[in-house]
């Protein structure tokens, strides 16, 4: 793989400790220039394209926070105290990287290249074909609520921060409460297990998303 998966999330564990805890939200600051950008390109997507991806805030928040619930689920006293079923299955559904890795594999099957960077400084001075603004959001299930949703969104620019077209996926679910005391260790990790289920769903409507909007540009 050439996309540089281990310094982004060096990077996120840098951010991690800056950002406020809690469930992520959109800000406008890191991709204003992108917000503002109304017309629309010529450009059209093609597999010969190179990319350059970077996050919106909203991802970064939203990778510190995946990534502060599966610590928790793997060390925290929560951890210690539960049923290793019930533990496994909230480490498992709560992979930080998940949603990250199969965008980053799916974008590769359909580009040349496809290369992450830290800021719009560092893309606009590689300069590649397509530049694309990654969004992603997750709900996982806490003591309070069993609500659980995920989202992506890749929104494709050219260089001149022109709209080319955008590719998306989402899911969500509610379920009963996990901690009903009608229920046994095996049920409430097979219900925990459906976030990942979630994530799954969400990407691959994300995946028939991009393929659709390659086809419509060829």
């Amino acid at each position: 793989m050439t996309v540089r998966i281990a310094a982004l999330f060096a990077l996120v564990a840098a951010l991690a400790g800056c950002a406020v805890p809690g469930a992520p939200r959109y800000s406008d600051v890191q991709d204003g220039q992108f917000r503002t950008a109304k017309a629309t390109s010529a450009v059209t997507l093609k597999h010969t394209q190179t990319v350059g991806v970077i996050f919106t805030e909203n991802t970064v928040a939203n990778l510190a926070y995946m990534e502060r619930y599966n610590a928790a689920a793997q060390t925290g006293i929560a951890a210690k105290l539960t049923d290793s079923r019930i533990s496994e299955a909230y480490v498992n559904s709560s992979d930080p990287e998940l949603a990250i890795n199969w965008f980053a594999e799916s974008l590769e099957k359909q580009f040349a290249t496809v290369e992450f960077y830290e800021n719009l400084d560092d893309v606009l001075a590689a300069r590649p074909d397509v530049i694309v603004l990654l969004d992603t959001r997750s709900k996982l299930i806490t003591e309070r609520s069993a609500d659980v949703q995920a989202s992506i969104t890749a929104e494709f620019f050219d260089g001149d921060f022109k709209f080319i077209g955008k590719a998306e996926g989402s899911d969500a679910r509610s379920m009963s409460p996990i901690w009903a005391h009608t229920k046994r260790a095996p049920e409430i990790a097979e219900q925990i297990n459906q976030q990942r289920e979630v994530q799954i769903n969400a990407l691959q409507k994300f995946d028939a998303s991009l393929e659709s909007l390659i086809k419509a540009a060829s």
